[in-house]
């Protein structure tokens, strides 16, 4: 639910007390109390100007994404590339298309004015059992664009959706997915854009009646990309598995903000992303939000955030929030760790005659693996595995 921000005024400041006054902040936004309440809307020209300040830009480089946040953004469909899988259809589909908004709002500016300018969705239905489908992107270009995909899993069914980006590119989008009731949907966001690209994606999931999603953000590529997936457990029984892995080069920006909501009762969250960081100017930012709402009653929710330093000069950072607004839960909890090596796992290969680099490439090629292996399709596992060891083959 959102709610619009309330402002205070000269009059509303309570008058002087023991010769103090009540401090106010002057006219504006008053802070918003509550991760559900934040301010949502699918038109750009409802938001202030995005100064960097605000909660949700403060640990972004706005002045590189000004073009996305408020500028003019191309939304005429592009060219993808997929095969035809028996039981998953895509197709385009116009911006007046009832469908459109079934999972979520927009809540940060770049979103609302991606969300303004798209032309045609890419929809993709799954209908069948089991099916995988990637669905590839290939240098949009390097003018600003927008553009808007919607994936709906139908009841009962099941299948793995893989949104493959490369190439060049200036992109902010929205991505919408629509679990139906005792579905079982995987979509993979895999961003392996070229250094220059810079991505903007905000990603809303609404999950039924028993149904479960498995939502991997996988980051590899691109000057700057931030991801934020936010998925409701809006039915009784709903599961969310949220997972994430990324690889920070030098100059790199790469920026996770995760958030469940947890709205009916008996539903389950794990969140899991895993980092890695090289190279002088690296950064990467997760910020988890976990909102357990009153109704939520028996709710059992974990997020953590892991991030491996391979060299100076990089900085991430990692902020778990949890929320509760119910005592009648299985458990709820989260961790964040930011560090170096493990010098004992390091001694340990060593000691059996490896060499201290390849230790080093085996234990950071361990601690991310864990997360990529739980996609569930081996060729894709395979080639994201390279990916990897060739990103290590340059690290300190």
């Amino acid at each position: 639910m959102s709610a619009v921000p309330t402002t205070t005024t000269d009059e509303a400041v309570a008058p002087n007390q023991h010769g103090l006054a009540e401090h106010s902040h002057g006219p504006g936004t008053a802070p918003v109390q509550t991760r559900s309440e934040r301010f949502a809307s699918t038109d750009p020209n409802e938001f202030p100007a995005v100064t960097g300040r605000e909660a949700e830009w403060k640990l972004s480089p706005v002045e590189r994404l000004r073009p996305l946040i408020d500028g003019e953004l191309d939304g005429s469909a592009y060219a993808v590339l997929y095969p035809e899988v028996e039981g998953v259809a895509v197709e385009w589909i116009g911006r007046d298309d009832a469908r459109i908004g079934s999972a979520g709002t927009p809540e940060d500016k770049a979103s609302a004015n991606a969300w303004a300018a798209f032309e045609h969705a890419l929809h993709i239905s799954v209908t069948g059992e089991g099916e995988v489908l990637t669905v590839t992107r290939d240098s949009l270009g390097e003018a600003p664009r927008a553009a808007h995909v919607l994936i709906e899993a139908a009841a009962q069914s099941s299948g793995l959706i893989v949104l493959d980006s490369q190439g060049a590119a200036q992109l902010s989008e929205n991505v919408e997915i629509i679990v139906g009731d005792d579905a079982q949907l995987t979509v993979v966001s895999l961003q392996e854009w070229n250094d220059e690209a810079i991505h903007l994606s905000s990603q809303f999931a609404r999950v039924g009646r028993n149904a479960k999603l498995k939502h991997i953000v996988v980051t590899l590529g691109g000057g700057v990309v931030r991801v934020n997936p936010s998925t409701a457990l809006a039915e009784e029984g709903a599961e969310v598995e949220s997972l994430g892995v990324y690889f920070a080069d030098a100059a790199q920006h790469l920026e996770q903000q995760v958030f469940v909501h947890h709205i009916a009762p008996h539903t389950v969250s794990r969140v899991t992303y895993k980092g890695a960081l090289n190279g002088a100017g690296a950064r990467t930012v997760w910020i988890g939000d976990v909102l357990i709402g009153r109704d939520a009653t028996g709710t059992d929710s974990y997020e953590q955030n892991r991030n491996l330093v391979l060299s100076e000069g990089t900085r991430a950072d990692s902020i778990p929030n949890l929320e509760i607004e119910t005592g009648d839960i299985a458990g709820a909890g989260h961790a964040s760790a930011t560090g170096r090596f493990d010098d004992e796992h390091l001694f340990y290969l060593q000691s059996r005659g490896i060499t201290e680099k390849e230790a080093r490439r085996l234990v950071v090629l361990g601690f991310l693996v864990e997360v990529v292996q739980k996609i569930g399709e081996p060729t894709l596992e395979a080639r994201l595995i390279e990916a990897l060891e060739n990103e290590l083959e340059g690290a300190a």
